[in-house]
């Protein structure tokens, strides 16, 4: 099946779809998989779940820029809503199965309070040691990986990086969906 004929399908549809695209060699598939079809019987009637074989449609993959499996999307009224690569918690799986049925991106919820804490702990155990340690050599990489791990707690409180991530995602969407000549 091509990109043309999967949109008109998903347009075609008269409930919300979830897509799951997977292959049975994959692990994560695997491990998601019977959450997907108990989710899908919660929803049945109200949003439709197909599953596709990457292996079987790889042209579909690649035209929908699916780079990873699993990869479940969300269409509400045949437009993508949202979509999640990798496997997920049950929440992160039943938010997808409500951004489709209300045509809402959910919300990202960020990292829980403990992950926080434990990612500022280590992060700053890290850069402490390496400066205590002298900013040279080897000690400078870790200081740049505690850096890292303590921006980790915080990223999505941080304004400055909301702002650069939504120009660089804006600026990445123009320059791949620009046409190419074949």
């Amino acid at each position: 099946m091509n990109k043309d004929k999967f949109l008109e399908r998903v347009r075609k549809s008269p409930r919300p779809v979830v897509v799951d695209f997977w292959a049975p060699w994959c692990g994560p598939c695997r491990a998601i998989g019977p959450r997907v079809e108990q989710l899908g019987k919660t929803y049945a009637g109200r949003v439709d779940v197909w599953k596709i074989n990457a292996d079987e449609q790889p042209e579909t993959l690649q035209a929908l820029r699916i780079y990873g499996i699993p990869t479940l999307i969300a269409y509400h009224q045949g437009v993508e809503v949202t979509r999640r690569t990798g496997a997920a918690s049950p929440a992160a799986l039943a938010g997808l199965f409500e951004a489709a049925l209300a045509g809402v991106k959910p919300a990202s919820a960020g990292p829980t309070s403990l992950d926080r804490v434990l990612r500022l702990g280590a992060g700053a155990t890290l850069l402490g040691l390496a400066v205590s340690w002298g900013l040279t050599g080897i000690n400078l990489v870790w200081a740049g990986l505690g850096a890292v791990i303590l921006f980790s707690a915080v990223y999505d409180r941080c304004p400055i990086y909301k702002a650069v991530l939504a120009r660089v995602g804006a600026l990445f969407r123009r320059i791949t969906e620009r046409p190419t000549s074949s």
